[in-house]
């Protein structure tokens, strides 16, 4: 469909928009929406939600996860069509979607800003124009105090536009039927990743695990989850081949010190480290103390199922948290091998089934070095599985890199989407549903 725009525009007074069609209106969001106030008093109200990644997901409230309240009669009320927004803690975390979409009635923390219709609209238009701020990182200019949050009283007086209910209407029905498509590609292209993962994971668990050579001698292992293993490797603790959590900032580091800071959030379970955020001690988390040098692998010690294990290519003045174990190799064995065997699924499952708590599962990390690792006796043996592993996953990670790329080119065409339908740089009053021929 060619893109078609309005006949006519006018200067917008938003700070984030130049211009609206000239027919739209613009009002304070607090004219269009009232705070929700609704408690679930007696809980009569027992379908639980819970804000994730921009989407309101039911949980069990029998066996739910997390910080469990004891009664829920404290949480709100949202029917169908309220809009959920998540304004605490602005200023630390810049990646979390905050705005949702309740399509069914349900409870959620009264901690969220609950938005309530007071006037004949359609929601889904202004969950879409609220999301499009929310990925454009609008909020992130808002808010106050120590963890710099934000109320209704405050956020009710942003200017939102509006529309005539039928152009709200197709906006979100037009809006609906393009993102469905759009996130049912790119559903795809992420199992397609899955799978590419899968056998990567399996060429590095049998490599660090049997060895290269198929017919070498084998002998039990004695570790659970592993099996037989080459008669020539030895099975030791994990502290026999590393030091650990060496090093430490103290409080009384200068204030003005910069420091480049990695939370167990910027390690993703492939092992990359997705963002490293420079901080002045003074402003830095508290958290931010363990140091690090070049070859150290670090390995996370809170919520281990998350497997984010690292090793440190850039020992320039890097701090990680102290959530994460900091493995330093030793002269036995060599730091890219450490690498990957303390990733083999079965150091993962024995990392796992030595966690304790329920919600966010931790280990501490002197019981973390006592787990057993099997290693070839020699370096030249675990250099050569190293090399092996490159050799046989480079043209996987390729394959990855290459559908990340294209994931991310859909992602932002689907901003962009979204910008010009609710902000009125296209017209969609015409757009029309084709029904598609599944035949």
């Amino acid at each position: 469909m060619a893109k078609k725009k309005y006949t006519e525009y006018k200067p917008s007074r938003a700070i984030w928009l130049d211009k609206t069609p000239n027919n739209w209106k613009e009002t304070d969001l607090r004219m269009l929406y009232v705070d929700n106030k609704v408690k679930n008093i007696g809980l009569i109200e027992k379908n639980l939600l819970s804000l994730s990644y921009g989407k309101l997901k039911r949980k069990d409230i029998d066996s739910a996860t997390g910080l469990v309240p004891a009664s829920y009669e404290g949480y709100q009320i949202i029917e169908q069509g309220y809009i959920v927004l998540r304004f605490t803690d602005l200023q630390n975390d810049k990646k979390s979607l905050r705005v949702g979409f309740a399509n069914e009635k349900g409870i959620i923390t009264s901690a969220y800003i609950g938005l309530a219709p007071k006037v004949d609209l359609h929601s889904k238009y202004y969950y879409y124009l609220l999301h499009y701020l929310d990925k454009i990182k609008y909020y992130y200019n808002l808010g106050g105090g120590v963890r710099q949050s934000l109320s209704f009283k405050d956020f009710g007086r942003e200017t939102v536009l509006l529309p005539s209910k039928p152009e709200q209407t197709a906006i979100a029905n037009f809006l609906d039927y393009k993102l469905e498509k759009i996130d049912r590609f790119i559903t795809k292209k992420k199992q397609l990743i899955e799978l590419l993962n899968e056998k990567k994971t399996a060429i590095i668990n049998q490599a660090v695990t049997k060895g290269l050579n198929p017919n070498a001698k084998m002998k039990p292992s004695g570790i659970e989850w592993l099996g037989d293993i080459p008669k020539h490797w030895e099975v030791k603790p994990l502290k026999y081949y590393v030091s650990y959590n060496d090093e430490a900032l103290t409080n009384s580091k200068d204030k003005d010190y910069l420091l480049k800071y990695i939370d167990i959030g910027n390690v993703n379970s492939d092992g990359n480290i997705n963002e490293i955020v420079e901080y002045k001690f003074q402003d830095a988390p508290s958290r931010a103390r363990r140091i690090v040098k070049c070859g150290d692998v670090i390995i996370s010690t809170v919520r281990t199922y998350l497997k984010a294990i690292a090793k440190i290519e850039d020992d320039n003045g890097i701090i990680v948290s102290t959530g994460f174990a900091v493995l330093r190799p030793k002269s036995n064995i060599e730091s890219d091998f450490l690498n990957l065997v303390v990733r083999a699924n079965y150091f993962i499952e024995d990392v796992c089934a030595n966690s304790f708590g329920v919600s966010y599962p931790a280990i501490n990390a002197s019981e973390l070095v006592t787990l057993k690792l099997a290693v070839p006796t020699t370096i030249e043996e675990q250099k050569q599985i190293v090399n092996h592993i490159k050799i046989e996953t480079v043209k996987i990670e390729k394959t990855i890199n290459t559908i990340e790329k294209e994931i991310a080119l859909v992602e932002e065409y689907k901003t962009a989407l979204i910008a010009e339908a609710v902000t009125g740089k296209i017209d969609v009053r015409d757009f029309k549903v084709k029904e598609e021929n599944n035949g």
